[in-house]
This record gives C-alpha cells, structure tokens and sequence, in this order.
C-alpha cells in the first residue's frame, strides 16, 4: 500500500511564506500603480499664468454631476470657471465639453457649453463631446473626433493624474490645470475611489481599446456649433 508523503515542516513553512508574500503583493498593487500612475504625470500639471501661454487647440473640460434641474454641481462649476478663465486668459481659443449624453433624461454637455455660453463664450467657440462617457474615452475621442493634440484638460487635480496619463498613452501633448476652488463632500471617497480608476485607466492605457462610438471628425479648428443637438 502506498502511503501519502507527508510535507516536513520546513516545507510547509515555506508554502506558508510564499502565500503570505504573494497575498501583500497583491493587497499593495493596486497602490502602487496608482503611484506610479501620480510620479508620471505630475510634472504636467501647470499653473494658470503657465496655461496662459500654453497655445493649446483645446481646453477640455471633463463632465461630473449635473443636477436634475440641470445646473452643474459644485464640482463641475469649478470646472467650468477654472476652463473659462484659462480660455480668456488665452490658453486655447477653442472650450471642448465632453461628458455623458447617453440617455435622453442626462445631458451633462449641453448644461456644460449652456453655462460657458452664458459666461460670455461665443457658441462657436464651445464643442461638445456627447459620447465621452469616460476619463478614457474623452481623450481617445478629443484626439480620434476632434483631431486635438495639445490639450489643456481641466479637472480637480485628484483626477488630473489619470486623466493626464491616459494622455499620454494616446499620443497627445497634454497639460492639466487644477479645478480645485471649494471643498467638496465626500473628498474621502472621492480619493478611494481614485486608486481604482488610476488601475482601471493604467490597463486602458496599455490595451488602447475602442471607446464606445467613434464617427466622423470633427476638427476643433471648426465651428463648435456643429456639435449642437
């Protein structure tokens, strides 16, 4: 009868060891490539006297929360003034909205131009991405749809890092300007959730997929008028 060898305790110990490495391994990744993700592109995150100067063919201004009687929130309106400034200040003579237009009921890019509109931006001035339903697919779109190189992207500097990286994955000559006026509720969480979507955009990166809808192009040397619904 064959007997079952039984493992000595060194080699146990060892098995033990391993496992327990590669569980830390594991827990500690998704951190350090959110690190990793922030060393790479903080050297791109400008002032606003620096973004003056810049030339850009485009602010763009990436969509958050637009509330149900479709003002911006807190969040988005830094956005939106941060974006407005730097375009008066001439860092680009061209405002690129891109958010999530994918349902009848939700509009974030309409709410977008209607508020730079009513700051005294000339409609002609502002196009919108109605299908940048992403960090990821606003870039892919700013350069594939609207043939955009040098980007300013306007943010709130937690999301620059991600945003400024995919960037440069794609091909673009990017620079970020920080949105960050007020304090916001929910900062915690906000951050939290970051580190994953830092994993999620570093893959995307790599990987380069499709985003959901490409289409014609829409220079942004253009008339933004011809992205009104």
């Amino acid at each position: 009868m064959k007997r079952n060898k039984i493992p000595s305790p060194g080699r146990k110990k060892r098995r033990i060891l391993i496992a327990a490495v590669l569980f830390v391994v594991l827990l500690c990744l998704p951190f350090a490539i959110s690190g990793f993700v922030c060393l790479q592109t903080q050297d791109r995150i400008i002032t606003a006297d620096e973004a003056a100067g810049l030339n850009a063919d485009c602010v763009l201004v990436l969509g958050a929360l637009v509330h149900e009687d479709g003002q911006p929130s807190g969040i988005l309106e830094d956005r939106l003034i941060t974006a407005i400034a730097a375009y008066e200040s001439g860092a680009s003579d061209r405002l690129l909205m891109s958010g999530d237009h994918g349902r009848a009921d939700y509009d974030e890019v309409d709410a977008m131009k209607a508020y730079a509109v009513e700051c005294g931006v000339p409609s002609s001035a502002v196009f919108m991405d109605h299908a940048g339903f992403s960090t990821y697919e606003s870039l892919y779109r700013a350069r594939d749809i609207f043939q955009a190189h040098r980007v300013l992207i306007v943010t709130q500097e937690y999301h620059l890092y991600r945003a400024l990286y995919v960037a440069r994955a794609l091909g673009l000559d990017a620079y970020g300007l920080a949105a960050d006026i007020r304090t916001y509720p929910g900062m915690l969480k906000f951050a939290a959730r970051e580190i994953l979507a830092r994993d999620k955009d570093f893959f995307y990166a790599l990987l380069q997929p499709k985003p959901t809808y490409l289409g014609d192009a829409i220079p942004i040397t253009g008339d933004g008028d011809i992205t009104n619904d």
